[in-house]
C-alpha cells in the first residue's frame, strides 16, 4: 500500500506537535510548582504520580487530526479479473476489393462490430492497422465505443505484412516493443494468458516477419491468434498504381497463424463462430492498484484517541489535561 497526500503542504501543520509537547509541558511544571506551594500549607495532597498514557493518546490524536487536513491517499491493490483482445486488422490494397459486398475492409469493419460487441465490460480491446507497416490505432482499453471509433477511421493502402501486425499486436499486450530475434525461441517475451489476438485479413502476405513465426513467438507467450478470412477463393482484380492486381483469399496464411496457438480461423460469413471467438480469452485475476482518501478514516482515529485519552485523564485526574 502507497500513501500519498492531496495537499502535501498541509503537513508543515505537523511543527505544531512539538509545540504542543512543549507547552503541556510548562503546564505540567507549572501545576507540579503550584501544589507543592499549596500543600506546603497544609492546603491539598501532595501530588499524584504523573499521568503518561492519557497525554500520549491525546498527542496522538492531534497528529491525526493535522494529517487528516492534508487529505491522505491510499493507493491499494484490488484484485479484478480481465481480459485481452487484439484486433489486428488488414488494410492494405486488396482489402478494397470488392469480391465480398461492398469491400473487403467494410466487411472486416463489420466483424469487428460483432466481435466488440459480443465482450463484456471485463475484456480489454486494442486495434492495430497493418498494410506494409502496422500501427497501433487503439490502446487496449475497456471503453468500447472508443474501440468502434477506431476501427471507423481505417482506410486501404499499402501492401500486406500479417507477421508484422501480429508482432505489433503482441507489443501492445505486453505494454512495451518486442523486437523479433533470428528465431523465436531467442526473442525476449513474456506470459500473457488471458489475452488473445484476432487477425482479420485476406491472408496475402507480400512482406514482413513470417506468419509461421510470430504463430510460434505467440504460441510461446501464452496468446490465442484467430482469423477471419476476409474475401472469396475465386476473388478477384484491383487496380494499384494502374495496372489491374489479381487478390484472392488465402486461407492457408490463417489457418496456420490459428493452429500453431490454439485459436480459431472461420470464415468473414459465419457471424455466429466470429461472436464465439471472445470466449477464447479466460478472465484472468490480477491486481490493479487504486487510490482510495482515507481522510474520514483518519479523523475518525484521530477522534477515537481524543475520546479515549479525555475520558482516561478524566477517570484519573477530574480534567483532561
Amino acid at each position: 500500500m502507497n500513501l500519498s497526500f492531496t495537499w502535501p503542504w498541509l503537513l508543515l501543520s505537523l511543527v505544531l506537535v512539538p509545540v504542543l509537547v512543549l507547552a503541556h509541558g510548562r503546564l505540567r511544571r507549572a501545576q507540579s510548582r503550584r501544589r507543592a506551594e499549596l500543600a506546603a500549607v497544609g492546603l491539598v495532597a501532595p501530588a499524584p504520580r504523573r499521568a503518561v498514557v492519557a497525554p500520549v493518546l491525546l498527542l496522538l490524536g492531534v497528529t491525526l487530526s493535522l494529517v487528516a487536513t492534508a487529505r491522505p491517499v491510499a493507493t491499494v491493490p484490488e484484485p479484478r479479473r480481465q481480459g485481452t483482445i487484439m484486433l489486428a486488422i488488414d488494410v492494405s490494397n486488396s482489402m478494397g476489393a470488392d469480391d465480398v459486398s461492398p469491400t473487403r475492409l467494410d466487411v472486416a469493419k463489420r466483424v469487428a462490430r460483432t466481435l466488440v460487441d459480443a465482450q463484456g465490460p471485463a475484456i480489454r480491446i486494442g486495434v492495430v492497422a497493418f498494410g506494409d507497416a502496422s500501427v497501433v490505432v487503439q490502446q487496449p482499453t475497456t471503453d468500447h465505443t472508443t474501440v468502434l471509433a477506431a476501427v471507423d477511421r481505417l482506410k486501404v493502402g499499402g501492401a500486406t505484412a500479417i507477421g508484422s501486425g501480429v508482432l505489433t499486436a503482441l507489443s501492445a499486450i505486453a505494454g512495451a516493443p518486442i523486437h523479433l530475434a533470428q528465431t523465436p525461441s531467442d526473442t525476449q517475451i513474456g506470459w500473457y494468458g488471458g489475452t488473445a489476438i484476432v487477425v482479420l485479413s485476406d491472408g496475402e502476405q507480400t512482406g514482413g516477419p513470417t506468419p509461421a513465426d510470430l504463430a510460434d513467438l505467440a504460441s510461446t507467450a501464452g496468446v490465442h491468434v484467430s482469423a477471419v478470412g476476409i474475401g472469396t477463393t475465386t476473388g478477384t482484380t484491383i487496380k494499384v498504381d494502374g495496372f489491374q492486381v489479381a487478390t484472392a483469399l488465402d486461407e492457408s496464411t490463417l489457418k496456420t497463424l490459428a493452429d500453431t496457438t490454439g485459436g480459431t480461423y472461420v470464415a468473414a460469413s459465419d457471424t455466429q463462430a466470429i461472436a464465439a471467438m471472445g470466449s477464447s480469452v479466460k478472465l484472468q485475476w490480477t491486481a490493479k492498484p487504486v487510490p482510495h482518501e482515507i481522510t474520514s478514516l483518519v479523523v475518525a482515529a484521530a477522534a477515537a484517541l481524543v475520546l479515549v485519552g479525555g475520558s482516561w485523564s478524566i477517570g484519573r485526574t477530574g480534567r483532561v489535561i
